[in-house]
Formats: C-alpha cells, sequence, structure tokens
C-alpha cells in the first residue's frame, strides 16, 4: 500500500465502485464489503465513493490476514544468476530466487510532460508527490490536467484554502455519468452490464476477456490501451470544483518561467495567445507511463534480454518476459492483457493465473527424494518483487 498512503492526496476518493475496489483472495472471503462491516464503515457496491483512507487500512489488514511474512524492503537491485536472479536489497541484504515477479504498480511511472520537466520541486511537482496538500493554504496554484488525479488535486487544493486554476488542453472537461440506478435489475444489467472497470458492453470485454485481448493485433491493443478509460474526472467531483476553481480550457502551456519565487505560465488557446497567470507552484497531474526503461533497480543484462515493444515487456499468457523466470504483473503488463491490468480489480484475473503457473512449475521441478519438498522450494523460489 505504500502508493497509496505516500503518492495519493489525503481526502481523496477512488475512481473504482465499491464493488470493484476490493483485493483479490481465494474465496473472495475478505472483500471490501466484508471489511466494512467488520469495521461498521458506510459501504455501497456502487454510487458511494471509497475513502482512500478506508481502502488503505482494508489493505493493510488484509496483508496482515494473508501475508503477514511480508518484508517490507526496498529493492535496489535484480541481476541474473546462475541460480536465476540475485536481488539486492536497499539495506544491503542479497539472496538468491528462480522466479521473480515483478509488481511494481504506477510508483516508478510518473510522467512530466517536456515543458514542465526540469524545474526545481519547490516550484513544479507532480501530482504523486503530494500526499498532504495543507502546505498550499492561502497560495495560489496552477494544476495541469484534465482527467481524475487532477480534478481531485484541485477540489483537495480549494478545501485545503489555496487558489486553483486548472489547465486543460481538451476544449471541455467530461466528467463521468453517476450511476443510473444503485440497484440495477436484471434487464438494466443486460442493457448495460456493470463490469469492475466501467459499465458497457464494450468494457465488457476487456474486463472478462484479457486472454483474447492479447491474441488481438498489436495496433489494436496499443491503442485501446492508450485509449480505453483515458482520463476523466469522477462524478462526485463536479460539484467541488464548478464555480469554486478557475478551469482554463482548450489552454496549452506556451512556456513556462520562473519569476523570483514563483512560476509564470504564458498561456495559449488554439493558436492564440490566451494570457499569462503567475502562481505560487505548478502541480502536474499528467498522469503515468509504463516503461522498463524506468525500472533503474533491473540489471544492464536483464533489459537488454528484455524483448518489450513501447518499452513495456512482451509478455507470455502466463506474465512471462522473455527472460525465463521473470514476471511482469500492473499496468507493465496493461499492453499485453489490455486495460483491465491497471486496476486492482484485475488482480482477480492476475492472482489465481500466475499463482497456478508458479505451482505447476514447481511440481515440475520436483526434487529428488531426501531434498526439499516442492512447497518448500516454492516458498524459497518465488520471489515477489515490490520497488
Amino acid at each position: 500500500m505504500h502508493t497509496w498512503r505516500t503518492h495519493m492526496p489525503r481526502g481523496m476518493h477512488l475512481k473504482s465502485e465499491g464493488f470493484a475496489s476490493s483485493l483479490y483472495d481465494p474465496g473472495s472471503t475478505f472483500t471490501l464489503e466484508a471489511y466494512c462491516k467488520e469495521k461498521n464503515v458506510p459501504y455501497g457496491h456502487l454510487g458511494r465513493p471509497v475513502p482512500l483512507e478506508v481502502f488503505i487500512a482494508y489493505g493493510l489488514e488484509f496483508q496482515k490476514r494473508f501475508v503477514p511474512e511480508l518484508e517490507d524492503k526496498l529493492v535496489a537491485s535484480l541481476q541474473p544468476s546462475p541460480e536465476g536472479f540475485r536481488v539486492g536489497l536497499e539495506e544491503g541484504e542479497v539472496f538468491s530466487a528462480r522466479r521473480v515477479v515483478v509488481a511494481v504498480g504506477l510508483t516508478h511511472y510518473h510522467y512530466l510532460p517536456p515543458e514542465l520537466s526540469g524545474f526545481p520541486e519547490s516550484l513544479v511537482t507532480h501530482s504523486s508527490n503530494h500526499s498532504d496538500l495543507s502546505q498550499f493554504y492561502g497560495r495560489e496554484v496552477a494544476v495541469v490536467g484534465a482527467g481524475a488525479s487532477a480534478l481531485d488535486i484541485a477540489a483537495l487544493l480549494y478545501q485545503a484554502g489555496a487558489r486553483v486554476h486548472v489547465l486543460a488542453r481538451k476544449p471541455r472537461i467530461k466528467f463521468h455519468d453517476p450511476p443510473e440506478t444503485l440497484e440495477p435489475s436484471f434487464f438494466d444489467r443486460l442493457r448495460n452490464p456493470i463490469t469492475g472497470i466501467g459499465p458497457g458492453w464494450s468494457l465488457y470485454f476487456y474486463a472478462n476477456a484479457p486472454l483474447v485481448f492479447r491474441r488481438m493485433p498489436l495496433k489494436f491493443r496499443l491503442d485501446k490501451v492508450k485509449t480505453i478509460l483515458g482520463p476523466a474526472p469522477c462524478w462526485f467531483i463536479k460539484d467541488q470544483v464548478v464555480g469554486k476553481v478557475s478551469l482554463l480550457v482548450n489552454t496549452k502551456i506556451g512556456k513556462l518561467e520562473i519569476v523570483g519565487d514563483k512560476v509564470r505560465l504564458h498561456l495559449v488557446e488554439g493558436t492564440a495567445t490566451k494570457k499569462d497567470i503567475t502562481v505560487d507552484h505548478v502541480i502536474s497531474a499528467t498522469g503515468y507511463r509504463a516503461g522498463l526503461s524506468r525500472l533503474a533497480f533491473l540489471d544492464p543484462a536483464i533489459q537488454s534480454a528484455l524483448r518489450s515493444i513501447k518499452d513495456t515487456p512482451v509478455l507470455s499468457s502466463n506474465f512471462e518476459s522473455s527472460v525465463p523466470g521473470l514476471y511482469f504483473v500492473g499496468a507493465s503488463a496493461a499492453n499485453t492483457f489490455g486495460p483491465l491490468l491497471r486496476f486492482a480489480f484485475g488482480a482477480g484475473f492476475t492472482a489465481p493465473r500466475i499463482a497456478g503457473h508458479l505451482a505447476k512449475s514447481a511440481i515440475r521441478n520436483a526434487t529428488a527424494p531426501g531434498q526439499k519438498s516442492n512447497v518448500e522450494a516454492a516458498n524459497q523460489d518465488e520471489a515477489l518483487v515490490r520497488q
């Protein structure tokens, strides 16, 4: 839960519905709904936004129950070795593993556009830098972006006492619609099925057929991962920003310059100069872009051996890369399996598939009598890397 605790702003709500915000365990015995019932926390399958703090507490409780032996350590290096891989931890510890699952989430993938790069962090930052926005009380802040991150940050900045400008290249900010009904009937679900990544038959395919998606032509896959479920704020944030913060649409940054301890932005609307604004800080809520080249802990020998497309790994149907024994899940795997892999809901597909594959591999590599059992070997040989 490191990313959720340290790279998401306090007070935000999840974009996913309650039923789609559960972590995965065999049998789905400890869903978000079950946790909320235990803790007497309000919950709704649909239409009740999940507070970030509730999701974090649920995730930590999930870990205590299902992965109590978790070691919360930072991986500094992953190198090839005769045993498979050598994993180096930040504290200096080194161990070997035959198989490694890279599950880095979004931590390494924050994206700053060129026009916002190279400036000191005292003046320009990415939205992932901020979990506490109280520092911006009484200050003027420009938020760049038109998606959920941008509008969430804008709303929370306003609530924290900041004066906020949202700069969006789109001609208008399109908010997601609220659920049509909180208790859809059979015919409602038939007409507009609700999936863990959103409503509609087109999303039904992406949510339920990742293996079919993997077999689709490359151009189709790359296009759909880029365009399906693109940046869009949720319905519940609309009333928190409209009429309260400055929404500058159809606007690009022509130039950005430092003036004393402030930032001046020269704005362009279409091809015409719009106006200049001077602010105390710029927050780039411009999302994330997965890329193997950004995983600095991967040894150059591994990087060069990885087959990739658009800087993301080419994966088998079991998430294995071209480097035997090295697997990638989450956003890193989206160009192979589709937009489902960008969401926690995708764990329902990922976890049992990769776990089943690794278990079968352990059986195939059964040790000789007198040596460690398959279970003992599997426990030692499978490493889940969280960076």
